[in-house]
C-alpha cells in the first residue's frame, strides 16, 4: 500500500527548548486509520503539527529531517497550500471556528482556497448532511450544542475534500458516548471516502474498532509505527505505556503471556467473549492450543 506521509529523520525543538522529537521515521498508508498516542508531553501534538505544517513554519523552533505528502517536502510550501491536502482539527476546536452561523463557517474555508461560490453551497449542503446537520446553514453557532460545533468544524474541513484529517485529541472534553459517536462519524467519512486519518489519543480505547495502524511516542522518541496489532505488544512490554492501551488488549496481551496462546485481534467485548468460550473448551480437555 502507497503511502501518503514520510516523516524522515525529524528532529524538532521549539525555540529555547530542548528537543520535543528525536530522530523520528515512519510512513502512513493511504486509506489507513492511524491512532499516534503516547503518554502526555510525549511530542504528539507536535507531531501532528509538523504534518500539516504548522511546526516549524508557525511556530518557530529548530528543526532537521523531513515531512514529505505524497512524496512531496513540506519544506517551503505555505500551510494554506497543505490544508488543501491535510486538514487539521485542534483538540481546542472552539479556536478554531470563526464565523456566525454554520454555513458561513464552511464556506469561509472554501472560498479561501478559491472555490467559486455555487460550488461553495453544493460542498456546504454536502458536509453538513455527511456530518448529521443537514439543513443546519442557517444555524447559528450558539445555537449548536459542543458536539454539534466539532460536527461543524469536521463539516469545514470535509468540505475540501481533503486526503488527510488529522484529528487531536478530539474526544479530550467528551463523555463516553460523545466519544463513540464522534469516532463513529470519523469511521464513517473513512470508508465513504477513502480518507486517511490521523487521530491522537492518550488512551486508545474509543477508537480501538476502527483502528489500523499506530504510531507510539515516548519522551519525543518513536517506541512503535506499525500495524496496530504489532504495535500494540511493544505497549504492554513498557509499563509506563501499558495503561494507555485499551482495556481489552492489556486483558488480552496478560492472557497470551500467561497461557502461551495467540488470542484473536480484540476489537469488541463480543471479540474477546469468541476467544474467551474457545479458550474453556480447550482447558476442558486439558491443554492450551
Amino acid at each position: 500500500m502507497e503511502s501518503v506521509i514520510n516523516v524522515e529523520n525529524f528532529y524538532f525543538a521549539y525555540k529555547k527548548s530542548d528537543l520535543v522529537l528525536r530522530d523520528i521515521n515512519f510512513e502512513i498508508k493511504k486509506g489507513s486509520f492511524t491512532v499516534i498516542t503516547g503518554p502526555s508531553g510525549a511530542g504528539k501534538t507536535t507531531l501532528c503539527k509538523a504534518m500539516t505544517g504548522i511546526v516549524p513554519y508557525y511556530m518557530g523552533g529548530r528543526y532537521s529531517g523531513d515531512v514529505k505528502i505524497n512524496g512531496e517536502s513540506t519544506k517551503g510550501k505555505r500551510v494554506s497550500d497543505i490544508a488543501m491536502r491535510v486538514g487539521f482539527i485542534m483538540e481546542d476546536y472552539e479556536s478554531q471556528l470563526v464565523s456566525l452561523t454554520a454555513g458561513e463557517e464552511i464556506a469561509f474555508s472554501l472560498l479561501n482556497h478559491g472555490f467559486a461560490p455555487h460550488e461553495v453551497k453544493e460542498r456546504t449542503r454536502q458536509a453538513l448532511e455527511d456530518v448529521g446537520l443537514p439543513g443546519r446553514e442557517s444555524y447559528q453557532l450558539d445555537e449548536l450544542s459542543g458536539g454539534q460545533r466539532q460536527r461543524l468544524l469536521l463539516a469545514a474541513t470535509l468540505a475540501v475534500h481533503p486526503e488527510i484529517i488529522v484529528l487531536d485529541e478530539p474526544v479530550s472534553a467528551m463523555d463516553p458516548d460523545g466519544a463513540r459517536s464522534l469516532y463513529k462519524l470519523v469511521d464513517k467519512i473513512h470508508k465513504q471516502y477513502g480518507t486517511t486519518i490521523i487521530a491522537v489519543e492518550h488512551r486508545v480505547d474509543y477508537v480501538l474498532p476502527y483502528v489500523t495502524d499506530m504510531i507510539v511516542l515516548n519522551e519525543g522518541e518513536l517506541v512503535a509505527a506499525d500495524a496496530f496489532e504489532a504495535a500494540a505488544p511493544k505497549m504492554y512490554e513498557n509499563p509506563a505505556l501499558r495503561p494507555l492501551l485499551p482495556s481489552l488488549w492489556q486483558i488480552k496481551l496478560g492472557l497470551e503471556e500467561k497461557l502461551g496462546v495467540d488470542l484473536g485481534d480484540w476489537r469488541s467485548e463480543e471479540d474477546a467473549l469468541a476467544d474467551f468460550r474457545t479458550y474453556g473448551i480447550v482447558a476442558a480437555e486439558g491443554r492450551a492450543d
